[in-house]
């Protein structure tokens, strides 16, 4: 049995994801099961996948196929297959430098326990391997995503959990029509129950293609605004910064007029601010309708 499972959600990514392999293919330390997710390809995903099955690289390679439905089904769909002890996601547009799985497998050998839900790491630039936002703080051993984040922290970060601890809270939502609920659901579950322990080491180099997610997101906007809609209450529910929390409410107004949801008020956790943000979410609907528009040109 291997330690950890790097797993890959991939749609139409065939012309991406020979980086990826090979990244892997150059680990120091192949304690590892590559699996990707194929979220309903309509490219050669599986047929470049089933020819590396054949390969002698030294690693397992698992492949699943399922209808596509974003990113976070993908995700679901990987938690309901993966065996190891951690596991971590390496997405199809993005890879890990030569020595990333043997230190992580370093890290938790040497301070993982029961105590963590796992390890917090840094995420690299494609560009010229900067570290994407801010460092994780130096003079602390173990932190939450929310913490982080609640301190003024900034950037994504690579983010390696038990799988016991993952598969422990509720799988993400699907709502009919929709294919984006942001993953953040399941990992501010997490948060109040464990910390992350802290690896200031980059363990993924990452590119912002074209047509990757966060490229596209005044449209996830307009095309998901029941999943958007479900996480800005969600996220209400846990946030102390007022400043956040009036913005998530802004947020919340513009996705509950999309969905032409009259009782958004009463359905709303955070009320008070969510009628303060009635002006500010009108505008931001305003908006996004527009740059959507000109997305569309």
């Amino acid at each position: 049995m291997k330690t950890l499972t790097v797993f890959t959600p991939a749609y139409n990514r065939a012309y991406l994801l020979g980086r990826c392999y090979e990244s892997l293919c150059r680990q120091t330390s192949k304690d590892f099961v590559w699996l990707v997710v194929d979220d309903g390809s309509t490219d050669n995903t599986r047929e470049l996948v089933e020819g590396w099955q054949k390969e002698d690289n030294g690693f397992p390679i698992q492949y699943v196929y399922k209808e596509n439905g974003g990113m976070h089904t993908a995700h679901n769909t990987a938690y309901e297959h993966i065996k190891t002890e951690l596991n971590v996601c390496i997405d199809s547009d993005d890879y890990m430098p030569d020595n990333a799985v043997e230190i992580i497998l370093n890290c938790w050998k040497e301070h993982g326990s029961e105590k963590y839900a796992g390890i917090i790491a840094l995420d690299v630039d494609n560009e010229n391997l900067e570290v994407i936002g801010d460092n994780l703080p130096l003079d602390d051993f173990s932190i939450t995503l929310s913490e982080f984040h609640e301190r003024g922290g900034k950037g994504d970060k690579k983010l390696i959990y038990r799988t016991d601890v993952i598969t422990s809270v509720p799988p993400y939502p699907v709502f009919e029509g929709e294919k984006f609920v942001s993953l953040g659901y399941k990992y501010t579950l997490v948060d109040q129950q464990y910390e992350l322990i802290i690896l200031n080491e980059p363990v993924c180099v990452v590119e912002y293609v074209a047509d990757g997610s966060t490229k596209n997101m005044y449209r996830q906007y307009v095309t998901n605004p029941q999943g958007w809609s479900f996480i800005r209450k969600f996220e209400m529910q846990y946030q102390k910064n007022k400043k956040r929390l009036f913005i998530l409410n802004v947020h919340y107004i513009s996705s509950s007029i999309m969905l032409k949801d009259k009782g958004f008020l009463k359905n709303s956790p955070k009320k008070f601010y969510t009628v303060a943000a009635i002006p500010f979410g009108i505008v931001l609907y305003c908006l996004t309708k527009y740059k959507t528009r000109k997305i569309k040109q």
